[in-house]
């Protein structure tokens, strides 16, 4: 199944992060917080604007971004969770070191 946000809407699969724990004590899953991490899946056509025009996204498909702990909606797709939230809860993007040639 597919989905296709609406508007200034994202769709973001979390990405977890890989624990490694000295001493051997196991966390479990359910005393972990969530991931403020993710990888953009799907965006939205972008905010309508209130003379008609659409505001396209700074975010993509394919971008790393963060977002605040308690930003979106989870939801569940195809046994695969997801949070879909406005582009005003993304904090950032994360960039990887290259330097861009602007």
């Amino acid at each position: 199944m597919q989905v296709r946000p609406l508007h200034d809407r994202v769709l973001v699969k979390r990405i977890e992060e890989k624990e490694v724990v000295k001493g051997g004590i196991i966390i479990p899953d359910t005393a972990k917080e969530k991931p403020m991490e993710g990888e953009v899946v799907a965006v939205g056509d972008g905010k309508i604007l209130e003379d008609g025009k659409r505001m396209p996204l700074d975010v993509k498909a394919g971008d790393r971004i963060l977002f605040g702990k308690y930003a979106g909606t989870e939801i569940k797709i195809d046994d695969q969770d997801y949070v879909i939230m406005r582009e005003e809860e993304v904090l950032a993007i994360i960039e990887s070191g290259k330097k861009s040639s602007k």
